[in-house]
C-alpha cells in the first residue's frame, strides 16, 4: 500500500517555489548574501551543505528542475516512515488526503533534508541498538550514519534530532545484560553529538540549535518578538485564534491533539499491560508524542509531525468494533481496550471498505491536484510572493541610494541583482530582536520610516501589495508624500523611489 502513497506524494510536491528563503540560499551557495544594515555576530552558516546542493540543481535545469528534485525528496521522506505501515486500503485514502491538504508544506526547505536523514535513523538506528545482524554490517551502518551526521550538521540545525533520538534509542533498547554492546552504543551516541566539532566553526555549530529553540519559542525576552511575530513560529493555536488560515489551522490541531491523545494511550496501555519492553512501539510512540508537542508548539514544527503520525495511521487496526491494535502488541495479551480517538469510517462487522469507494475517493483527490496544476506557472517561480518583475525593473534602473525592502522579498532580489545591497531578508538569525522590532514598526509608524530613510540615505522602497501585506499604511504614506514617488507597480509588487534620484 506505501508503494501506491509514494507516486501521490511526489505528484502533490510539485508546485511553484513558494517558500521564500529558498532564493537566499541559492544566493548565498554563489557567495554569502550581505544587507547594508548590520548582521549579529559571529555568524556561522549552518545551512552551507543544502545550498550547495540545490544550487547545483537550479544551476543544471532551474527552477521547475528544483522543484522536481522537491517532490523526489518527499517521496523519499514519506517512503521511509511509511516503509511497511500502510497496510489498509483506508490508510492510503486518509494518508493521501492529509497530504494533499497539508501539500503546501512540502517545500524545498532544509527541512527536507533533516525529514530524510531522521527518516533513515528511524529505520536503522533500532536496528543498531538491537545488535542481532552481522556485525561487519552494523559497523558499516554505525560509520555511515556518523557520516551522515557529519553532513546533517551543514545542512540545518535540526541536526540535533538524529543524536537525540539515537539517546532515545539506546534508552528503550537498554539490555543490562550487555553491557559490553551498551558502551559502544553509548560511545556511538556521544560520537553523533560531537560531529559539529568536526567542522570549523565547531562550538558555533553546536549551540546554533539552542539558539534556534529559543527564536522559536521565545525563552528569553530578546526572542520573543521572534516567536510572536514571524508567522510560521506561532502556535496553530494563536493562528486559529487570530484567524488566519483558520481551517489549516484547525486541522493541524486536530491531528496534533488525536496523535498526543494515542500516543498517551499507549503509553497507559503499555504499563497496565507491563508491556514497556516493546521497544519498536515504546521508542516511536515516544517521537509521536514530542513531534506531536513540537506541532502545538509551531506551525512551522507540523511537517516534522505529519509522517510520523502517517505512520500510525497506516498501523490502526479498525474491525467491527473502536477497537485499536497498538503496533507490536498481541491484542490477546492485554486486558486494556485502546480505542481511537476518532472512528475514521463506519465499518459494520469487520468488513473492508470496497474498492470502488477508496478510487472514487482518491480519482477525487488528484482531480483537485490536477487542478491546482492548472493555476502554476510554467517556470514554477511563484511571482506572486517573490518580485519578479519588480526585480527586472530594478535591475534595469539603478539608483544611487541605499534599498529598503520586505523581508520576503529580500532573497529573490539579493539572486537576481546583488550589485543592489538589500535591507533583509529571511534569515532573522542573523538580525537582533531590536531591529526586528524597528522593521516591523515602520508598517505601523511610517513617519518613523520617513525619518530612517532620510538618515540612512535610502531612495528606493519595494513592498508586496498581497501575500504578507503589512504595508499598506507605509504605502498610502509614501503615496502622499512629496518627496516619493510610485515609479513601479504589478499585481503583486510596486516600487517607491524619491524623485530627487529620478
Amino acid at each position: 500500500m506505501t508503494r501506491l502513497l509514494i507516486p501521490l506524494v511526489v505528484a502533490f510536491a510539485i508546485f511553484p517555489l513558494t517558500d521564500t528563503d529558498i532564493w537566499w540560499h541559492l544566493a548565498c551557495a554563489r557567495e554569502w548574501v550581505t544587507t547594508w544594515t548590520p548582521v549579529r555576530e559571529p555568524v556561522v552558516n549552518v545551512h552551507e551543505y543544502f545550498q550547495q546542493i540545490v544550487a547545483f540543481v537550479f544551476g543544471l535545469g532551474g527552477a521547475p528542475l528544483l522543484v522536481a528534485f522537491k517532490a523526489l525528496l518527499w517521496g523519499a521522506v514519506f517512503a521511509l516512515f511509511l516503509h511497511g505501515s500502510l497496510k489498509k486500503w483506508i490508510s492510503v485514502v486518509v494518508a493521501a488526503i492529509l497530504i494533499f491538504v497539508f501539500r503546501y508544506q512540502l517545500e524545498m526547505r532544509p527541512v527536507v533534508l533533516s525529514l530524510l536523514f531522521l527518516g533513515i535513523y528511524w529505520n536503522v538506528i533500532p536496528w543498531l541498538a538491537m545488535g542481532y545482524d552481522d556485525k561487519k554490517k552494523q559497523w558499516a551502518a554505525a560509520i555511515g550514519i556518523l557520516c551522515l551526521q557529519w553532513i546533517w550538521c551543514k545542512c540545518q540545525g535540526l541536526y540535533i534530532l538524529g543524536p537525540i533520538f539515537a539517546l532515545a534509542t539506546i534508552v528503550v533498547y537498554f539490555d543490562r545484560n550487555n553491557f559490553d554492546r551498551l558502551a559502544l552504543l553509548a560511545l556511538f551516541v556521544l560520537a553523533l553529538f560531537g560531529m559539529p566539532f568536526l567542522h570549523r566553526d565547531g562550538l558555533l555549530l553546536a549551540v546554533y540549535p539552542f539558539e534556534l529553540l529559543n527564536r522559536l519559542v521565545g525563552l528569553s525576552d530578546s526572542a520573543t518578538i521572534f516567536a510572536k511575530e514571524i508567522a510560521e513560529n506561532r502556535s496553530p493555536i494563536t493562528l486559529l485564534l487570530e484567524g488566519e488560515n483558520f481551517w489549516t489551522s484547525l486541522l493541524m490541531i486536530a491531528c496534533a491533539v488525536a496523535g498526543l491523545g494515542y500516543a498517551i494511550k499507549q503509553f497507559v496501555g503499555m504499563v497496565r499491560s507491563k508491556a514497556l519492553r516493546n521497544e519498536e512501539g515504546l521508542l516511536k510512540s515516544v517521537v509521536l508524542c514530542t513531534t506531536a508537542i513540537l506541532a502545538l508548539l509551531a506551525e512551522r514544527n507540523f511537517v516534522l509531525f505529519l509522517p510520523v503520525f502517517l505512520y500510525f495511521v497506516g498501523r490502526l487496526e479498525i474491525p467491527g468494533s473502536s477497537k485499536v491494535v497498538i503496533p507490536g502488541f498481541d491484542p490477546a495479551a492485554t486486558h486494556l481496550g485502546i480505542y481511537s480517538l476518532v472512528r475514521l469510517v463506519p465499518v459494520g462487522g469487520g468488513s473492508p471498505v470496497p474498492k470502488y469507494i477508496v478510487t472514487i475517493v482518491l480519482m477525487f483527490v488528484l482531480g483537485l491536484w490536477g487542478k491546482s496544476m492548472q493555476v502554476y506557472e510554467k517556470n514554477l517561480i511563484s511571482s506572486q510572493r517573490v518580485p519578479v518583475g519588480a526585480a527586472a525593473w530594478m535591475k534595469e534602473n539603478p539608483h544611487e541610494g541605499r534599498l529598503f525592502n520586505d523581508d520576503r522579498a529580500g532573497g529573490f532580489l539579493a539572486l537576481t541583482n546583488p550589485a543592489d545591497s538589500i535591507y533583509i531578508d529571511g534569515r532573522f538569525m542573523l538580525k537582533t530582536a531590536e531591529f526586528f522590532e524597528q522593521y516591523l514598526r515602520f508598517a505601523k509608524e511610517p513617519a518613523q520610516f520617513l525619518s530612517y530613510a532620510e538618515a540612512e540615505h535610502i531612495d528606493r522602497a519595494i513592498f508586496p501589495l498581497k501575500y504578507y501585506a503589512r504595508w499598506g499604511k507605509l504605502i498610502q504614506a509614501l503615496s502622499n508624500d512629496s518627496e516619493w514617488n510610485l515609479a513601479y507597480k504589478d499585481e503583486y509588487f510596486c516600487v517607491f523611489q524619491k524623485k530627487s534620484s529620478l
